[in-house]
């Protein structure tokens, strides 16, 4: 069971009790300093102890788990607590060291959808900005079920979180974009695109566009597959952060065709473009003046569209609506915004200032079948 609170009335009236208002120092008896560091240490979490508990929950058998009456929200709470714990990289990368990393895999091909997402997100945590983690989950066979959850899961939920996991897995890790190349990782952002789900997509198109960015040699690939007559679509969405998304895969097309001397564009697929860019233009020009603050990555990259395509400028700039007052005129670093994970440090520093607010979760592990059982 989770332990009480802290006793900060007993440690308030302690501290009250030994201090003498002039801030020195007093002796404290064996008895009282006894006291208060068992007092302390008792509201202190042994995070190693605790992964080694939850390695050995996520061990144990399903059905020994289902006889001794622990469900499938109680392990997604267990998961939970994991997360928060491999915020950190020491203890990302102690998970593996303790068994723990193996069953937490395992947990991907849970028959609970909740599970599966749920071990999908701890995943993404350990390996974010972490190439040991990345190493080690690629050598434990991680990525192939990651990659079984993203294309063909019957839960969106679960491919997205899946995918959520492989984006962090393969970046800056040369083995996994290779990998997910080899498994044909690009029909299955296809599909993600095609997708109702907004935040599908908006996973898939930001893992497209940072695998473009790194591997110009790609947009051949996605070419193929048809991407460019997605994202055309996707750039006409009603969601901002979708529209932005898509005009930034389109760019990157646009660089790789002029880097290549592809000249040969069909007189219909430049229609279509510039269809596209007109529209947008007047939606831009249709905006609201806080709009138009929050579009200015949407504007630029219009421009810069424009310009790459038709080698000219477009009538944003004529119209005033590329630059705004009190606005610079750099291009807008679209990769940084969109893939740059939060720093750890910043993560963990949140996270210490609401530990006190939280109790420590019941352990779900009772007792085990005895010694020596099979």
């Amino acid at each position: 069971m989770a332990k009480p609170g802290p006793d900060w009335d007993g440690l308030l009236k302690w501290s009250l009790a030994h201090s003498d208002g002039t801030g020195s120092n007093r002796n404290l008896g064996e008895e009282d300093r006894r006291w208060f560091m068992e007092a302390m240490q008792s509201q202190t979490v042994d995070v190693v102890k605790r992964m080694k508990e939850i390695t050995q929950v996520m061990q144990t058998p399903p059905e020994v788990l289902e006889a001794q009456g622990v469900t499938a929200a109680e392990i997604e709470d267990m998961l939970e607590e994991l997360q928060e714990h491999v915020e950190s990289i020491d203890m990302a990368n102690d998970l593996h060291s303790i068994g723990g990393l193996v069953p937490l895999l395992g947990y991907l091909k849970n028959s609970h959808a909740n599970i599966r997402a749920k071990a999908a997100e701890v995943v993404s945590t350990i390996v974010q900005n972490n190439p040991k983690s990345q190493q080690l989950v690629m050598e434990a066979n991680g990525f192939e079920p990651l990659l079984s959850n993203f294309a063909s899961d019957p839960d969106v939920t679960v491919r997205t979180k899946a995918l959520g996991a492989i984006s962090s897995l393969v970046r800056h890790n040369k083995p996994a974009v290779t990998a997910f190349r080899l498994a044909n990782g690009y029909a299955g952002l296809r599909d993600a695109l095609n997708s109702d789900n907004v935040r599908f997509q908006r996973k898939a198109l930001n893992l497209i566009h940072y695998l473009l960015k790194e591997n110009t040699a790609d947009c051949t690939t996605v070419n193929e597959l048809g991407f460019q007559r997605i994202l055309l679509h996707l750039a006409s969405s009603e969601h901002g952060d979708i529209r932005e998304a898509a005009l930034g895969g389109l760019l990157e097309l646009a660089k790789h065709d002029v880097d290549v001397g592809k000249v040969g564009r069909s007189a219909e697929e430049d229609l279509k473009l510039k269809a596209l860019l007109e529209e947008r233009i007047e939606g831009i020009r249709l905006m609201s003046a806080e709009d138009l603050g929050a579009a200015k990555e949407e504007r630029q990259l219009v421009d810069t569209l424009w310009e790459t395509y038709f080698n000219e400028p477009s009538s944003l700039r004529e119209k005033g609506l590329l630059v705004l007052p009190g606005e610079d005129a750099q291009p807008p670093d679209v990769a940084s915004k969109q893939f740059e994970p939060p720093l750890r440090a910043w993560a963990a520093a949140n996270k210490d200032a609401t530990a006190e607010k939280k109790q420590a979760p019941p352990l779900l592990l009772g007792a085990g079948p005895a010694s020596g059982s099979g």
